[in-house]
């Protein structure tokens, strides 16, 4: 499980076997922190020791789809995209969701700036097991990403 000491939540993200691929979970109080966290498990898979990723350049994530499922999807394989687009690994993300729409942001180190071994590749998010919505007050947003 990702980070342990927030009050009431438990973990902010955690991963979860999926055959050969593996899904990715995230947990917030709000929608967008779901997001967030869910974020940071995928970018858990993509090193070895994300801790050790520095937030030091900001990269603007857009993007919008036909329901919540859709934008979580869409979230993911933005996030995977600008990674590979900028040569970059990512570590903190803000994300605002009005409706069916984002606006957030990615920010870590180039690949030649951090002192990380990479993890697993992942290929993209799917809509397999995928999911968004609240569980005993928490929000949860989910799906399996191919690797």
């Amino acid at each position: 499980m990702g980070q342990k000491g927030m009050g009431e939540l438990r973990a902010r993200w955690e991963t979860f076997d999926h055959g050969a691929d593996i899904g990715i979970r995230g947990f917030g109080h709000s929608m967008e922190e779901a997001f967030e966290n869910a974020a940071l498990a995928l970018f858990s898979i993509m090193v070895e020791d994300l801790s050790k990723v520095k937030p030091e350049k900001e990269t603007k994530i857009y993007c919008s789809s036909f329901d919540l499922v859709g934008l979580f999807v869409a979230w993911i394989n933005e996030l995977l995209a600008q990674a590979d687009i900028k040569e970059m690994v990512f570590c903190k993300f803000t994300a605002l969701i009005e409706g069916v729409h984002l606006h957030g942001t990615a920010a870590g180190q180039g690949w030649r700036d951090c002192m990380v071994e990479r993890g697993i590749e992942i290929k993209g998010a799917t809509f397999t097991e995928a999911r968004v919505g609240q569980k005993n007050g928490l929000w949860i947003a989910q799906c399996v990403v191919d690797v």
